[in-house]
C-alpha cells in the first residue's frame, strides 16, 4: 500500500508538472491593442495639436494660500493607542510636526525652482496631454547616447527619479554610453491628463508610452520601472518585443498559474525554488499571506472604490499626507511600523517626501491615480493575459531586501525567457531610485551594458 501511495504521488506530480509546462510547447501570442485608442474628449478627436510643448511646474499664490489654510485649520485628530507606532496606520502624534513644516517651513518658491531643474514638456497622445521630463547627456565623441524610459508607480511620481537623473545622464566609469532619460508622469498622475472613460489600465498605458517614445524619435529603446512602472514595462516588453531593447525593473514580478504552482511547490520543497539564503523572502507562506492581509487593504479599496476615498484625500492635505507617507514608511522597511515616527526620516528628507505630495496636491490627481488599480484589475484587463505571454526581451531584476514581493529567477523565467541577471540587495525598499539613487543608477548601467552585449552577440550570430 505504501509503495502504491508513493507511485500515485509520483504520477500526480509528473502530471501536474507536465500540465504546467504546456506553455513551453504552446506559447500564447501577445494580445493586440488599438495603437490609436482615444482616451480624451470625443469632440477633440482628430483636432488635437500633436506638437511637443515646453512645460514648467508652477506653485501659484492662490494654491499655496489655499493649501496653508487647509493645513492650519485641520481638526483635532484622534490620538493613537498607547504604545503604538505605525501598526494602525500613520501615527497621529506625528501629524502636527509634518503639517507645521509643510505650511510654515516648506519653501514653495525654492521647491518650484527645484522641480524645474530639468527640461519638461507636454504632448498629446491619444487624446491625453502627457507630461514628461527629457534630459539629454552632454558626452564626448565616441560615447553612445542610449534612450531609456523611466516609469514610476503609486504613490510615487516623477520626483522619485530626480536624484538618479544626473547619475544616468553622464558617462559612468567603465561604460562607453550614457542615457537620454525620458520620465513621463503616468496618465492620471501629476501633470499628465487622466482618461475620461473607463478602460485605461497598464497595457493601454504601455501603448501610450510607446507612442510617446516614437514621437520623440525613438523606435527602439530601453525601459525601466518599479511598482506600476514595472507592470507597464512588463506590458511593453510583451506587446512590443521588437521595439523594446531591454527591461530593467526593481519590482520584476509575474502572476499566473505557473508562478503560483512553483510558489506553492516551494512551500513544501523550498530548495527546488529558491536559494536557501533567500528563502525567508518567500516563505513560510503563512507569513507572506499575513503580510498581504495587514498591508494590502489599500489595494482592495483602490481597486473597487477609488473615487470614494479620493473625496477625502483630495479635500484634506493632512489626510493625503498620512495616506501616502504611511506607504513610504512601511514599504521602505516593514519594521518601520513599530517606530513612533514610522522611520520616515531614516531614508528621506521632509522636502523630498513633501515634493512628492505636492505633485498629487497641486494637480488634484490622487483620485485619478488610484483609478489605475480598478482599471488594471478589471475582468476585461485581466482577460488580456499579459503575464501568460512569454517575452524574448532581455530583462534584469534589481531586488531590494524590503521590496513588497520577491521571486527567484526560476519563476521569473516563466515569462522572461531572456532574463540576463538579478541583483539581490541586502538593504533598500520599494522606492529604490528615490532611496538609494547611486545603487539604482549603477545597476541600470550594469544591466543595459549586458543587454547591449547580448544584442551584439545575436547580431554576430
Amino acid at each position: 500500500m505504501g509503495k502504491l501511495a508513493v507511485l500515485i504521488v509520483l504520477v500526480a506530480a509528473i502530471g501536474i508538472a507536465t500540465w504546467f509546462s504546456l506553455p513551453s510547447f504552446f506559447p500564447e501570442p501577445p494580445p493586440q491593442l488599438d495603437s490609436n485608442e482615444w482616451w480624451g474628449p470625443n469632440d477633440l478627436k482628430g483636432k488635437v495639436d500633436a506638437s511637443i510643448k515646453p512645460f514648467q511646474v508652477k506653485f501659484t499664490d492662490e494654491m499655496i494660500k489655499d493649501l496653508k489654510t487647509r493645513l492650519q485649520n485641520k481638526r483635532q485628530l484622534v490620538p493613537p493607542l498607547e504604545g503604538v507606532g505605525f501598526e494602525y496606520g500613520f501615527n497621529t502624534k506625528q501629524i502636527d510636526a509634518w503639517v507645521k513644516y509643510w505650511s510654515e517651513e516648506y519653501k514653495f518658491a525654492e521647491r518650484e525652482k527645484f522641480f524645474n531643474k530639468f527640461p519638461q514638456y507636454k504632448t498629446n497622445i491619444q487624446g491625453l496631454d502627457i507630461h514628461f521630463i527629457r534630459v539629454k547627456p552632454q558626452v564626448k565623441p565616441g560615447v553612445t547616447v542610449v534612450p531609456i524610459l523611466l516609469m514610476h508607480g503609486w504613490p510615487g511620481s516623477v520626483r522619485e527619479f530626480y536624484e538618479a537623473i544626473p547619475l544616468l545622464t553622464k558617462q559612468a566609469s567603465g561604460y562607453d554610453f550614457a542615457f537620454e532619460v525620458v520620465v513621463p508622469s503616468l496618465p492620471g498622475y501629476g501633470f499628465s491628463d487622466a482618461a475620461i472613460r473607463p478602460g485605461l489600465g497598464v497595457a493601454q498605458i504601455a501603448v501610450i508610452f510607446k507612442n510617446l517614445m516614437n514621437r520623440l524619435g525613438h523606435k527602439k529603446f530601453y525601459i525601466q520601472g518599479g511598482d506600476w512602472g514595472s507592470a507597464i514595462g512588463s506590458s511593453m516588453a510583451t506587446l512590443f518585443q521588437n521595439d523594446i531593447l531591454g527591461f530593467h525593473s526593481n519590482m520584476l514580478f509575474i502572476q499566473n498559474d505557473y508562478s503560483l504552482f512553483r510558489t506553492i511547490l516551494g512551500a513544501f520543497f523550498p530548495s527546488l525554488i529558491v536559494d536557501s539564503h533567500l528563502a525567508d523572502r518567500m516563505y513560510p507562506l503563512s507569513k507572506y499571506f499575513a503580510y498581504l492581509m495587514e498591508e494590502f487593504g489599500y489595494l482592495h479599496i483602490q481597486a473597487t472604490k477609488p473615487d470614494t476615498v479620493g473625496v477625502a484625500l483630495s479635500d484634506s492635505p493632512s489626510g493625503l499626507l498620512s495616506y501616502i507617507l504611511e506607504k513610504f514608511s512601511s514599504w521602505t522597511r516593514f519594521e518601520n511600523r513599530a517606530l513612533g515616527d514610522g522611520g520616515l526620516s531614516s531614508r528621506f528628507s521632509k522636502d523630498q517626501l513633501l515634493d512628492n505630495l505636492m505633485v498629487y496636491w497641486t494637480t488634484n490627481s490622487i483620485t485619478t491615480s488610484m483609478r489605475l488599480y480598478a482599471e488594471t484589475m478589471s475582468n476585461k484587463h485581466r482577460a488580456l493575459g499579459i503575464d501568460r505571454v512569454y517575452t524574448s526581451v532581455p530583462a534584469w531584476a534589481l531586488q531590494a531586501k524590503n521590496e513588497l514581493f520577491y521571486q527567484p529567477p526560476n519563476i521569473l523565467k516563466l515569462k522572461y525567457q531572456n532574463l540576463q541577471g538579478v541583483t539581490v540587495l541586502d538593504e533598500g525598499g520599494h522606492f529604490i531610485a528615490f532611496e538609494m539613487p547611486q545603487v539604482f543608477a549603477d545597476d541600470v548601467f550594469k544591466a543595459i551594458k549586458v543587454f547591449r552585449d547580448w544584442h551584439k552577440t545575436k547580431t554576430e550570430l
